[in-house]
């Protein structure tokens, strides 16, 4: 069942440089996702990972030189089906793919990604997902094995089964994400897709050719290692869901691993970095 979450929204004043300098502070607590635009910074915590003195850890509320006010609302669930069929246009990545509903016409691209997200994240409009969509593009997938881990309503592992995969992992930690991964991949007549209910690799011998991990800074620092350890020798790992502010961490994270950082992309504040082991 999908869970609540409890969104933070932060005033800032001065903003610069102190909203950063937030966002690096907030990061070290089990905030899943962040949202900047120019009057707050939104964030947003799983309800059951939310407590009295959430934020009693960050002494940036103490500087006299800034001022911080901040107020909480619960977010429950949303039926993205409603607000997808009065929202959605179709998105088009680059001038082969396009992500479209079931509801609207074939636009005649080479890959019509058909998604439905119903209460999962992944359709190509957040900048994470359309970087991440980029760099599937730019990639040769004919008979490898890949992994979409956190993969929502499946949209890159979809992606790599259109581009000749041979086989696909799909993991998410939320059932809502899976059911609608399933649905996704038989939409897209993707049969090769494997959807599986989980939060970490426990894999001990190297695996896949490419890993996509659209997740979040706290998440990827966590599982970077266990990524590394499912990717076989020159495999590719694609990273996103996280900051302009986050890449210098991330990037030490993976060199530790041994891991090649070859090519990087940024959409507003949000980065998508891709490796090779």
């Amino acid at each position: 069942m999908a869970q609540n979450y409890v969104e933070y929204q932060f005033t800032v004043v001065p903003k610069d440089p102190w909203e950063e300098i937030l966002l690096a502070s907030l990061q070290e607590l089990p905030f899943e996702s962040f949202d900047d635009n120019e009057d707050f910074l939104l964030a947003y915590v799983p309800e059951d990972q939310h407590y009295p003195g959430f934020l009693n850890s960050i002494d940036l509320f103490e500087n006299p030189a800034v001022t911080i006010d901040f107020k909480t609302t619960t977010i429950k669930p949303i039926n993205w089906n409603s607000k997808w069929e009065s929202e959605f246009k179709p998105i088009e990545i680059g001038e082969d793919c396009v992500v479209r509903a079931d509801f609207h016409p074939a636009q005649g691209k080479t890959y019509e990604l058909v998604i439905n997200p119903k209460m999962s994240f992944g359709t190509g409009h957040h900048q994470t997902t359309h970087m991440m969509l980029e760099f599937g593009l730019e990639e040769h997938f004919d008979e490898k094995t890949i992994l979409d881990m956190g993969c929502g309503t499946g949209v890159l592992a979809i992606l790599a089964s259109m581009k000749g995969a041979a086989a696909v992992d799909a993991i998410d930690n939320d059932l809502w994400c899976i059911e609608n991964a399933k649905e996704n991949a038989q939409k897209n007549e993707c049969l090769n897709i494997i959807c599986s209910l989980g939060s970490s690799l426990n894999l001990n011998t190297p695996k896949y050719d490419l890993i996509f991990a659209n997740i979040n800074r706290n998440v990827l620092l966590e599982q970077i290692s266990s990524y590394n350890k499912a990717l076989i020798e020159g495999g590719v790992l694609l990273l996103s869901g996280f900051y302009q502010a986050d890449l210098s961490s991330l990037i030490a994270c993976c060199e530790t691993e041994g891991l090649v950082l070859v090519a990087e992309k940024q959409k507003e504040t949000w980065c998508a970095l891709k490796f090779v082991k």
